[in-house]
């Protein structure tokens, strides 16, 4: 027989439940803040609902009517340099924490209500509605709430998107050096989704001050959490990433409380994440004014046990046991709170002159519709006190060097001048530079705190990334070993880091740098090889560079670095190895956006290329004998590409060849070719060519994969189309 005995984790997993003595000692300050503070709540998603049903709203309207006991007591004591990040029902939590800004911290049931606080609700009602006066102009809505001079980060309408950010701001807070932490909340349905669970290793491998809140109120939708998880104890969660964990009864607001004080200690003390699950209840449904029962996956007979146990009655009858407050009082809270939100509507909304009995919300306070595209990205000002330089080999000292050795040099250089940045990625900081080279020396020269190897994880690396710029203290460089892997982080990449500034109202700055390599022709098959840059170039809120010469790659990357946006950086393969040249001096110039090259000048044919293929393009040039103009395009994105270079170079000869070494189906040239065909179709005298590689992604074979990518060839035979299509004639 073998030999068995039962394994114990050693990570601690509490359950914790208040006592009457709790109650007897807990601060009447405290207690009657947490009344006020659930009050404020309760009457705030009232009137949300109320405005609803009106058909005030627009969009969903998720109230948290029942869940207000989790967020305050989690929230009352934090600091406002403490963070908080929520999911698409996150009014309690973004409320709580504005509140808890606004009043230091302690409410006077007395006069509930003053100047700054009915101005904050005032705020967030409007940002709820979609209007002008809201923290983020109407843009965030219901699901993003943001409010950074409180702490509060911003709540996410994708589910779990928000646990790496949180990760994300909690390792800038102690890369600062300081003791503030963050918290990310979430529900049950999350609790299964990749990116939390990411998040959780990652904080517990980097010992993180974030603390995971599960707001468990057993729904995701309509769906129960039984049908979701085999083990509905879903702090269960920290035992497999060695973070402590507390249950508690989220319709106790102390007990949230008092689990809340006891994994701040451990969190502030630089012992890492912590985790706590609240079971709570939605009064209503998911979205809107009527209870789940309504729609058949909830019986009546259940939200009525979950109704007698409403935080707020609790608090209340708790405190009127006490000695703290009367029943009269205590009605005289919900009172000034339903004052306090019946004054907010009144501002915003009036009779519908044009529909009797009917309202509608005051035009004047509706957002100019001439901003709706401001904000997407920084008018890179930032780059005024950079040195422009256009690099020219024929002027100045230059020295040899390979071009992956221009990017670890270039990335030594701004890490000499700035403490805020930070590379990460899988195995940067191992085997002489990461997998190529890219950042050799920096982990010897920099130290494990600037230069980290990360788990593969792209979802929670790149996320905590987005977090970490979004904070500011930390300027992220985010490896991605090839391109491919941004599929697996796709919502960070494209829903947080690349829509956070835009859709929070230009109140964040995106400081971020992503690199990647394109590997056709290194045989590693389908999913390693393809070329991003048509897929980024589809997505609001990404600048993209990619260089063909070392020298043009330290003025991109520093460009890329002083920019606060997310910049794309995309480096070759076929680049790496070659034999290239930098000009001595300290690598302190850019080439800012808008600033395309011409390595060829010519009047047949404007070849528009990138990358290697630049070099493929002036090989094809030679063959055929065609005097064609390649540009080498440099910045990519519609924001930054060259324009006026582009127009000069087709009004002088008339014809396009757009040159790529990529798939048709995510090509970079076919945006490119619709874009130029709308500002420049007077100047055209055929169609616009397109050179780029097969519709199926490279595969394993040597054979196939060269069939299905463009090299010199490819050129030659698209050159020939544009010669054929002018009649034979160059």
């Amino acid at each position: 027989m073998p030999r068995r005995r039962k394994l114990d984790t050693g990570v601690p997993w509490i359950e914790l439940t208040t006592t009457d003595a709790d109650w007897k000692s807990a601060d009447p300050q405290l207690l009657a803040t947490m009344l006020g503070e659930m009050q404020l709540i309760r009457a705030f998603e009232e009137a949300v609902l109320e405005l609803a049903g009106a058909g005030l709203v627009h969009g969903p309207a998720h109230s948290s009517i029942g869940q207000e006991g989790g967020a305050v007591g989690s929230i009352l004591t934090l600091r406002s340099s403490d963070g908080v990040n929520g999911s698409h029902r996150g009014h309690h939590q973004f409320l709580a924490k504005a509140m808890t800004h606004v009043s230091g911290g302690a409410l006077d049931l007395q006069a509930l209500v003053d100047t700054d606080m009915q101005a904050m609700l005032d705020r967030t009602l409007s940002e709820i509605l979609g209007l002008a006066a809201g923290f983020s102009g109407g843009r965030g809505g219901s699901m993003h709430l943001q409010w950074l001079e409180a702490g509060a980060l911003g709540t996410n309408a994708i589910v779990g998107g928000g646990a790496p950010i949180a990760g994300g701001n909690a390792w800038a807070q102690r890369f600062a050096g300081t003791d503030d932490v963050s918290i990310n909340y979430f529900g049950d349905g999350s609790s299964q989704i990749g990116s939390v669970l990411e998040s959780m290793n990652l904080a517990a491998v980097w010992q993180t001050p974030v603390m995971f809140f599960i707001e468990n109120n057993l729904y995701a939708v309509s769906t129960h959490a039984s049908e979701a998880s085999a083990d509905t104890r879903f702090s269960v969660r920290g035992q497999g990433f060695s973070i402590p964990a507390w249950r508690v009864d989220g319709m106790d607001p102390l007990a949230v409380h008092l689990a809340t004080q006891e994994a701040l200690e451990r969190m502030r003390s630089g012992q890492g994440p912590a985790i706590i699950e609240a079971e709570v209840y939605r009064f209503f449904h998911q979205n809107g004014p009527f209870p789940g029962s309504a729609f058949g996956y909830r019986s009546k007979a259940e939200e009525k046990d979950w109704r007698e146990r409403d935080p707020i009655a609790l608090v209340a009858r708790k405190m009127q046991e006490l000695g703290h407050l009367t029943a009269a009082e205590a009605e005289a809270v919900r009172e000034q709170a339903q004052q306090a939100m019946a004054d907010a509507v009144a501002k915003i909304i009036e009779n519908d002159p044009e529909r009797e009995g009917k309202r509608r919300i005051k035009p004047a306070l509706w957002p100019d519709p001439a901003v709706v595209d401001t904000g997407i990205r920084s008018d890179a000002s930032e780059l005024a006190a950079w040195t422009a330089v256009e690099p020219d080999p024929t002027a100045g000292t230059w020295r040899d060097v390979k071009f992956v050795e221009a990017v670890a040099q270039t990335m030594a250089r701004r890490m000499q001048t700035d403490d805020r940045i930070v590379v990460l990625g899988e195995d940067v900081h191992k085997l002489g530079g990461g997998t190529n080279g890219a950042t050799k020396g920096l982990a010897q020269q920099f130290g494990s705190e600037r230069v980290i190897g990360t788990p593969i994880s792209e979802n929670a690396f790149f996320g905590f990334a987005t977090g970490a710029a979004l904070d500011g203290r930390i300027r992220p460089v985010v490896e991605f070993m090839y391109p491919d892997f941004m599929w697996v982080a796709a919502d960070q990449v494209f829903n947080q880091a690349g829509k956070a500034r835009h859709m929070f109202g230009d109140n964040n700055t995106v400081p971020l740098v992503l690199r990647t390599k394109v590997a056709m022709g290194s045989g590693y098959g389908s999913q390693h090889l393809m070329d991003p840059a048509g897929v980024f170039a589809t997505q609001a809120g990404w600048r993209i560079v990619a260089a063909s010469t070392a020298a043009d790659y330290v003025g991109l990357l520093n460009a890329a670095l002083a920019l606060e946006d997310p910049v794309l950086v995309i480096e070759h393969m076929d680049l790496y190895g070659k034999a290239d040249s930098l000009p001595d001096g300290d690598l302190d110039y850019i080439i800012p956006p808008g600033s395309a090259a011409i390595r060829r000048a010519g009047s047949d044919v404007t070849v528009l290329s990138y990358l290697s293929m630049v070099d493929h393009a002036l090989e094809a040039v030679a063959q055929t004998g065609i005097d064609a103009e390649v540009v080498d395009l440099r910045w990519l994105d519609r924001a930054s590409i060259d324009w006026g270079t582009i127009e000069e170079s087709i009004k002088k000869t008339n014809a396009v060849l757009i040159v790529e070494q990529g798939a048709q189906g995510s090509s970079y040239g076919a945006w490119l070719a619709d874009e130029i065909q709308r500002r420049f179709f007077d100047w055209l005298d055929q169609p616009i060519e397109r050179v780029t590689g097969g519709e199926a992604s490279p595969s394993i074979s040597k054979v196939l994969e060269r069939a299905a990518i463009a090299g010199t060839e490819e050129v030659v035979a698209g050159l020939e189309r544009v010669r054929a299509a002018m009649g034979g004639n160059s």
